[in-house]
């Protein structure tokens, strides 16, 4: 699709939005998207590891170094039949913007890329470097992406102050709501042994599941920490139960508990873990227990990006933004721990991850207005 009466960022999106790129291919994301920023000055470094594409480009060479962070992979489209226009034949339709990857996140892409133009065409000479990182693997195990781009990153010594990710932060309107940190996840696989015996003869057998069930109560029923100011009270919640040979009179040999924590930055991986464990180590159970940490809490307080992003959304649309750790993991937890500023700002996110994905097409044009903003903000002499 492609009509001259489009903005720039409008028509990048949609060419963005054409690539079927469902995790962790890029097909060709991310060459369109290096050729644009190639023109306009940015040396682009290629990284592949595994199965993965990422790239890191750069314009100048000095400190302090502002990160543009994203993610070219979008989730599977479901049953491409239900979906009002095909996924990866971007549409727009009475102002909507619609198509696999409009919010989640090639609209942020499209929009990062025209505002840097726009920057640099009227700033050639800005101060310190401007920077991409930008990866196939965040909808995906995300192993290969970000955080390996962070450490290559990090071996060379080579460090982002400021990192503006592009995740669908908005709640209504753009810019309503800015992501300045996120919680930690922790979650465990629980597997809790018993005795299989005959439902006849309980005494002869010990049931796990009857042995895991007020365990589990107490966890859900645990007061864990009160949030702060910036983070809820970390939550507990239970996924996933399996037990049984589904047979009626068989006490089963084993339960699998799968659970998970959002925690604040009240508390720790190893603080949950230790008050886990001793709670199951109190009712005497029998049990293997395998934790993955997939992601630490951070915050990003007032400071110089924060401040920058929030006076770019007033300065554009004259809304006063709300700071928010909400919702679920991003790559941002990569970054913020190298000592990084970090906030996450994108489009509405009603539509994310669902069938006939859309967003506002006059929104890029906004979001792109107020990235161009906070590069100013930051970087203009």
């Amino acid at each position: 699709m492609s009509t001259p009466n489009l903005s720039p960022t409008l028509q990048l999106a949609i060419d963005l939005i054409a690539q079927p790129s469902v995790t962790p291919d890029d097909c060709d994301c991310q060459a369109l998207m290096i050729e644009r920023l190639a023109a306009i000055g940015f040396k682009a470094e290629k990284l592949r590891f595994g199965e993965v594409d990422n790239f890191w480009a750069r314009r100048g060479d000095a400190g302090p170094v502002l990160a543009f962070a994203g993610h070219t992979d979008v989730v599977p489209t479901g049953p491409v039949e239900r979906w009002q226009y095909p996924p990866f034949e971007p549409k727009i339709e009475n102002g909507m913007l619609c198509g696999r990857g409009a919010a989640d996140m090639k609209g942020s892409l499209a929009a990062m890329v025209t505002a840097c133009e726009r920057f640099v065409a009227q700033h050639p000479d800005h101060q310190g470097s401007i920077a991409f990182l930008i990866t196939s693997d965040e909808e995906g195990p995300s192993i290969n992406g970000t955080i390996k781009v962070v450490q290559h990153l990090e071996a060379r010594n080579e460090k982002i102050t400021w990192c503006i990710v592009g995740e669908p932060s908005s709640s209504t309107t753009v810019g309503d709501v800015v992501k300045n940190g996120r919680r930690g996840s922790l979650g465990a696989k629980l597997k809790v042994k018993g005795i299989q015996g005959h439902v006849a003869y309980p005494q002869l057998a010990r049931n796990p599941i009857h042995q895991v069930a007020p365990v589990l109560d107490a966890l859900a029923r645990a007061h864990w920490d009160n949030g702060n100011e910036f983070f809820p009270p970390t939550s507990f919640q239970i996924s996933n139960i399996n037990g049984g040979t589904g047979a009626t009179n068989v006490i089963p040999g084993e339960v699998d508990v799968v659970f998970n924590f959002r925690f604040s930055t009240e508390q720790t991986a190893e603080s949950l873990k230790q008050k886990t464990q001793t709670m199951l180590d109190e009712f005497g159970l029998e049990y293997d227990i395998v934790w993955t940490l997939f992601g630490q809490p951070f915050l990003t307080g007032r400071g110089d990006l924060v401040n920058a992003t929030v006076d770019a959304i007033k300065s554009v649309t004259g809304t006063d933004t709300e700071l928010s750790t909400s919702g679920g993991t991003s790559d941002g937890r990569f970054i913020a721990p190298t000592g990084a500023q970090v906030v996450e700002l994108g489009p509405v996110n009603a539509t994310i991850h669902q069938l006939n994905e859309r967003i506002k097409a006059a929104d890029l044009d906004i979001l792109s207005s107020i990235y161009e903003t906070i590069l100013r903000n930051l970087l203009a002499k």
